[in-house]
Formats: C-alpha cells, sequence, structure tokens
C-alpha cells in the first residue's frame, strides 16, 4: 500500500541545523500567484474546503496509475485498470474522511455516474502511452531541496522515468482537460518546479518535462535548459519575498479572475460581496508552507 501523505511527509528529507526562511510546493506557489487571499484562507488560516468530484476523481486515477506499474507489464491492461478503481476509491475513503462527504447513501445513482466518468479517464490513458513498455524509475516521488536563500522547495512527482543513456523524463498526470494558452503557463510553471528541484538534487537537468492530460488526452512535453531553471528560481524568490512582504503588512489581496469560479472561498471574499476575516494571530516563521497537496 501507498505511503499516506502524513507519512511521506515525516520521512521527507531533514534539514539539519538550518534556518529555512520558509517552504514552498507548487500548488502553494501557484495559490499565491493565482490570488494572494486565497493563499492566506488555505495557507494560514487553513478554512475546510469539501472535495469535489474533480479533484476525489483526479485523485483516484492518480492512485490506480501509480498502482499499475506494480503489475507484471503484461497485466497493464486497460480493463486491469478499470477493476482497481474501487480499491482506489476505498483508499481514498480511507485516507481523506472528507471524501466520505462526497456522495449521499440515497445518491447511489450519481456515485456510479462518477465511477464511469473515473473509467472514462482512464481510458484515454491508454491511448496516450503504453504502460506494458514503460518502467518507471520513481512514482509518487516526495522531493525538496534547499536554495542558497534558504527557501525550502517541496513537492510529489506523480512519475519519473529514466532512460539508459540517464536522461531524465518528469511526467504529471492531470485528470482535466489542456487548459487554453493563458493558463498553460501555470502547468509549466509547476513543471520547472520540478524539474529546478531535481536538477538542485541530482545535478541533471530534466530532458523532458511532460504533462498527460486525461480529460481530453493530449499531451503537452517541454524541454527545459538551465536558463529556464535559473529564471524558475529567481520567480520562486521573489515569489517568497512578496509572501512574506504580504504576511508583514496584513495585505492579502485578492485577485480577480477566471478561476474564481473554483473557490470555496467566496462567501470571504470581497469581490464577491462577502466578508473578509480577520486575520489569526500569528509568529511570522507560522507562514512556512506546510500543505504538500498537489
Amino acid at each position: 500500500m501507498a505511503k499516506s501523505v502524513t507519512d511521506q511527509v515525516r520521512n521527507g528529507t531533514p534539514v539539519d541545523g538550518v534556518d529555512v526562511i520558509g517552504a514552498l510546493s507548487p500548488s502553494r506557489a501557484g495559490d499565491f500567484k493565482t490570488c494572494p487571499l486565497m493563499y492566506r484562507y488555505r495557507t494560514i488560516d487553513r478554512l475546510p474546503e469539501p472535495p469535489s468530484p474533480d479533484a476525489v476523481r483526479g485523485t483516484v486515477v492518480h492512485k490506480v496509475l501509480e498502482d499499475l506499474f506494480d503489475l507484471p507489464a503484461a497485466d497493464r491492461t486497460p480493463d486491469q485498470a478499470e477493476s482497481m478503481i474501487e480499491a482506489a476509491w476505498s483508499h481514498v475513503l480511507e485516507d481523506d474522511e472528507r471524501a466520505s462527504g462526497l456522495f449521499d447513501e440515497d445518491q447511489g445513482h450519481e456515485r456510479d455516474a462518477w465511477l464511469a466518468s473515473c473509467r472514462s479517464v482512464l481510458r484515454k490513458y491508454f491511448d496516450l502511452e503504453d504502460p506494458t513498455a514503460l518502467e518507471p524509475a520513481e512514482r509518487e516521488l516526495y522531493i525538496e531541496t534547499l536554495l542558497d536563500s534558504k527557501l525550502l522547495l517541496r513537492g510529489f512527482v506523480d512519475r519519473i522515468d529514466v532512460a539508459p543513456n540517464g536522461a531524465i523524463r518528469v511526467v504529471d498526470y492531470k485528470s482535466g482537460r489542456s487548459p487554453g494558452e493563458s493558463f498553460e503557463a501555470k502547468a509549466l510553471f509547476q513543471m520547472r518546479f520540478y524539474a529546478l528541484v531535481i536538477w538542485k538534487t541530482r545535478g541533471v537537468i530534466p530532458a523532458m518535462l511532460r504533462l498527460i492530460y486525461l480529460g481530453n488526452g493530449e499531451l503537452v512535453s517541454y524541454a527545459p535548459d538551465e536558463q529556464d531553471l535559473r529564471s524558475t528560481e529567481r520567480q520562486l524568490e521573489a515569489l517568497w519575498v512578496a509572501i512574506q512582504r504580504a504576511h508583514e503588512t496584513g495585505d492579502w489581496r485578492p485577485r480577480k479572475s477566471p478561476l474564481c469560479s473554483w473557490c470555496s472561498f467566496q462567501e470571504f471574499c470581497p469581490e464577491f460581496g462577502g466578508t473578509l476575516l480577520p486575520l489569526p494571530v500569528q509568529e511570522p516563521s507560522e507562514v512556512v508552507d506546510l500543505d504538500l497537496g498537489e
């Protein structure tokens, strides 16, 4: 059985004897870039968010694709993957009690339709890759590195493939559809984040970053270079400076965008007529991002 997020974080590389200035994961960095107020509500206030069917579908599909590679190559078939959905759903229910509220007892039809959508998403995977021809080097890998600025970067990578010549491919599964051109940069920023951490820890720049969009069956591939990754490092350090400034001033202003449609905090957002919550009392060091969810 795969380790829980809690166990993986506990077994992460310790940063002994170093006073880190903070920590960022790709998701929390993306939150602040999207909307500082959303970052605050998730990371500082830690407001609860109900799980959405789309998000939980992504978790279930990721679990199946992780476990699929535990099987012998010949057994990695579409039928086998579909048969693993119920077990993956049970695992999610055990790991996150919030998921149990996704469907009421009288919503059996909705639950069945949702499970059917999980099967549909998984079928698209086999149109994009042949898992019988792949032997990933790592799956659901926890990675972290400490920059010279003492900013800790960390996250989970869905899959790392290593070619016979040592070339590294970083793979990320997305259960939704590929984004429009205006949102594609956000997904690539996440992948460059992973590439930067791998470069810092392994001394090798990944040869390929690959996003697999299962919602509409599309592959997006990108070959980073050193200039890309140094630019990403500067962006992340500047982002942390902006986060620290927001913490010191208490100015976590909202940033309205089309992504607001998916936000859980509209009732507390002035942009939607909501009442801004008072800032919690907190020490500056507690701004460090402890949420590694992707």
